[in-house]
């Protein structure tokens, strides 16, 4: 038996799939923008990680005297400054690290329309002949 499927269904490689340029331009266009998600998913695990830092930092704050002298790192120095400046700076850096996230959020749902719709381009052409799912889907 040439191609197609044996006796035990499996798909056999010299199966009559015939991949166009085309084709091959959406897979590895799907392939790039996957890779691209995987990045901006691993930033924004960053960023939600640091935003949580600076909650953590923002409810220690409330625990400090009012009077004392808080290090605060900018650049490369630490500066001490007074409770209400440090907090001020903490919530700044909050709604920065807030506005970031939800870029990459976009970010990412821009990249699943996309790649959802070069999903369902290739599945309707190749069918179970491809795999366009990730692992931890």
């Amino acid at each position: 038996m040439a191609g197609g499927k044996n006796e035990q269904g499996g798909f056999q490689p010299d199966s009559d799939v015939h991949i166009t340029y085309d084709d091959q331009q959406k897979i590895n266009r799907f392939a790039r923008q996957n890779a691209k998600l995987e990045d901006y998913r691993e930033e924004l695990k960053l960023k939600q990680n640091e935003l949580k830092n600076l909650e953590d930092a923002c409810d220690e704050l409330t625990l400090a005297d009012d009077d004392a002298k808080i290090p605060y790192y900018i650049g490369e120095v630490f500066v001490h400054q007074d409770t209400e400046k440090t907090q001020s700076c903490l919530e700044n850096a909050k709604e920065k690290k807030k506005a970031e996230i939800a870029n990459l959020e976009s970010k990412c749902e821009e990249l699943k329309s996309l790649m959802n719709e070069l999903k369902t381009q290739l599945y309707a052409k190749f069918g179970n002949h491809i795999n366009l799912e990730r692992e931890d889907d």
